[in-house]
C-alpha cells in the first residue's frame, strides 16, 4: 500500500467545509448526512468531529466548538483542531457541495484501496480461481454502490403515479405479478411474483420443496419470464432431467434407468424442444455466501434479465464470518437476500428447512416457529410458505401450502398435487381440513 499512501485521493477543503458550515448551522447536518458518514473523512480528525456531532444532534444537545471539542477529547483532537475546523471558509449554502466531493474523493480511495488488496487474493493459491474471482467481483461491485441518496417527500406527489397504475392495471398494460400457475398462490401474493420481495418456502426433508420450487421456475419461464436456480444439493444435471421428466411427462424412475420406450422419446424430444428456448440458468455450487449469490445474481440480471431467483437452501449458504453463531449467520445472510431482491428488483425465492417441532404435531401441520435456526428469517421475508404432507398416495400425493406470512397480500390454504414419477406439480381441490388418507410411501 505504500505506492498509493501518498497519492490517496481527498479535499481537504471539502472536509473542513463541510464540519465548518455544520458547527456554524447545526441543521446543515440533515443536508448532508444522506451523502457521508464518518468514514468517508480521509482527515481521521475530522472523522471523529464529524461522528461527534452525529451523536450530539441524535442526543438533542447544541452544536458548537466547545460542545465537539468535549465530545472528542478523548480521541485526542484538542479545542485548538475544533476550532480550526469550525473557521474553515465553508459556508451553510454549500454544505451539500462539501459533502458530494468528500463522498466522491472517498469512492475514489475506496476503489484505490479494492484493487490493491485484490493483488493479494489473486495470488492466494489456498483459494479456487473462481472463488478468488467472485471476490474481485464483489469487491468492485461494493464501492459502486453509492450511499442511498433519497429525501421524504409528501403523498401528493405520489398520487398520479398510483391513478396511471390503476387504469394501466384495468386495461392490461401492466399485471401486478408474474403468474406462477397456482391461482391460490398467486391470489394470496396479491398478483403473483413481484420484484424486491424474499419468499421463503419452508417445508420438512423430502415433503418437496425443491421440486415445487423448480416446478415454479418452468412455470414462468414458459411464460418468457427469465428464472435461475441456485442449488447446493443438486447437481446441474438432476435439475435438468427433472425438468425433462416434468416438461415430457416421462417416468423419473424409468428415465434414470435408461429405460424410455419410443412414445417417451418422442414426448423427451418435445420436452428437448422447449428447453432450447427457455431462459432458466443453474447453479450448483455448494456451500455458496452472500457474496457469491450476489455476484451471480447481479450478472443474470444483467445479461439475461432474471425476474426469479431460487436459493436451495438458505441453511446450507456459508456465512461470510464464521466465528460468529448460526443464529446470527443466518440472519445476515437472510437480510442479504432481502437487500439484494430490492437491488435487483427480482423475486428471491429461498427455501428452508423446518425443525423438528413439526414432526410432534399429529397433524404435521407447519408453523412461522418451526422455521429452522432463526427467526430473522420471518422477520425479512415479504411471503412464507410453509409445506406439509396431507395425503400420500399410490402414484401421487397430496401436499399442503400454508400462506402464513405476506407483505401486500394475503394469508391462505390450499392444497397441491404432486406427480412424483413426473417431478409434476399443480393445485388440487382438496380439502385440507378433511383427515388425510392412508399413506403408501410415494417418495417425494
Amino acid at each position: 500500500m505504500d505506492e498509493y499512501e501518498v497519492v490517496l485521493p481527498w479535499s481537504p477543503e471539502a472536509e473542513a467545509g463541510v464540519l465548518g458550515a455544520i458547527m456554524l448551522k447545526p441543521d446543515c447536518f440533515d443536508d448532508v448526512s444522506d451523502i457521508i458518514d464518518a468514514q468517508a473523512f480521509y482527515d481521521q480528525r475530522a472523522g471523529f468531529m464529524f461522528a461527534a456531532i452525529a451523536a450530539l444532534i441524535a442526543d438533542g444537545k447544541p452544536v458548537d466548538v466547545l460542545t465537539v471539542a468535549d465530545a472528542v477529547a478523548f480521541r485526542g483532537v484538542t479545542l485548538q483542531v475544533v476550532n480550526e475546523f469550525s473557521q474553515a471558509a465553508g459556508t451553510p449554502r454549500h454544505a451539500r457541495a462539501y459533502a458530494e466531493k468528500v463522498a466522491e474523493k472517498y469512492r475514489a480511495r475506496q476503489l484505490i484501496e479494492a484493487v490493491a488488496s485484490l493483488k493479494a487474493t489473486a495470488f492466494d493459491e489456498s483459494i479456487s480461481v473462481d472463488d478468488r474471482i467472485a471476490q474481485a467481483q464483489s469487491a468492485i461491485e461494493a464501492v459502486g454502490q453509492k450511499k442511498q441518496i433519497s429525501q421524504p417527500q409528501p403523498i401528493q406527489n405520489f398520487i398520479s403515479n398510483a391513478i396511471d397504475r390503476i387504469h394501466d392495471l384495468a386495461e392490461g398494460k401492466v399485471f401486478p405479478g408474474i403468474k406462477t400457475r397456482l391461482v391460490s398462490l398467486d391470489k394470496c401474493l396479491a398478483g403473483g411474483l413481484k420484484g424486491g420481495k424474499l419468499i421463503i418456502l419452508a417445508a420438512r426433508p423430502s415433503v418437496g420443496k425443491s421440486s415445487l420450487a423448480e416446478q415454479i421456475c418452468l412455470n414462468i419461464a414458459q411464460d418468457s419470464h427469465p428464472a435461475a436456480m441456485f442449488s447446493m444439493e443438486m447437481s446441474c444435471q438432476e435439475m435438468t432431467d427433472r425438468a425433462m421428466c416434468n416438461l415430457g411427462r416421462i417416468d423419473y424412475g424409468d428415465y434414470q434407468a435408461g429405460k424410455i420406450d419410443g412414445d417417451g422419446y418422442s414426448r423427451m424430444s418435445e420436452a428437448i424442444d422447449q428447453m432450447r428456448n427457455m431462459q432458466f440458468y443453474f447453479d450448483e455450487q455448494p456451500a455458496m455466501r452472500l457474496t457469491d449469490i450476489a455476484s451471480k445474481a447481479r450478472t443474470l440480471v444483467r445479461k439475461h434479465g432474471i425476474k426469479l431467483l431460487v436459493i436451495d437452501y438458505i441453511q446450507l449458504c456459508a456465512a461470510s464470518d464464521s466465528s460468529k453463531s448460526r443464529h446470527h449467520q443466518l440472519e445476515e445472510i437472510s437480510r442479504g437476500l432481502k437487500a439484494l431482491a430490492k437491488q435487483l428488483d427480482i423475486t428471491i425465492m429461498a427455501l428452508s428447512q423446518l425443525n423438528r417441532d413439526v414432526t410432534k404435531r399429529g397433524s404435521g401441520r407447519p408453523m412461522l416457529s418451526d422455521l429452522k435456526e432463526s427467526g430473522a428469517i420471518e422477520e425479512d421475508a415479504d411471503a412464507v410458505l410453509l409445506m406439509w404432507s396431507h395425503e400420500q398416495h399410490e402414484g401421487y400425493s397430496i401436499n399442503g401450502i400454508d400462506v402464513a406470512k405476506t407483505r401486500g397480500g394475503k394469508t391462505g390454504v390450499f392444497a397441491v398435487h404432486f406427480e412424483g414419477r413426473y417431478q409434476r406439480w399443480t393445485e388440487s381441490t382438496v380439502n385440507l381440513s378433511s383427515a388425510p388418507k392412508s399413506k403408501y410411501g410415494d417418495d417425494l
